[in-house]
């Protein structure tokens, strides 16, 4: 089952003794601290957990999966992460 923000943000307000609302206070902050430096072109990284990185994709041409026509996709920048090995570690017990 996925989990979304406002569980994210339960569990920072239970984890930080926060209230709700300080609690998503906290994590937006957050995403958009970590936003913000994607499109500055920066590199996050969260010693242990893993990095955000912005990566750029060429263009290409594919096809259209109902059609079969090839159609032009342009170059675009696309956030990346790469889990750290805390992180790859926990996941893997």
């Amino acid at each position: 089952m996925p989990v979304g923000k406002p569980d994210l943000v339960a569990a920072a307000a239970d984890a930080a003794d926060l209230s709700q609302a300080q609690a998503k206070k906290a994590v937006d902050a957050v995403f958009d601290a970590i936003t913000a430096a994607l499109k500055r072109g920066d590199k996050v990284q969260l010693v242990g957990f893993g990095a955000f990185t912005v990566r750029k994709r060429a263009a290409r041409t594919a096809k259209n999966p109902r059609t079969g026509e090839p159609v032009k996709v342009p170059a675009a920048k696309v956030p990346g992460f790469r889990a750290g090995a805390a992180l790859k570690a926990a996941v893997k017990k």
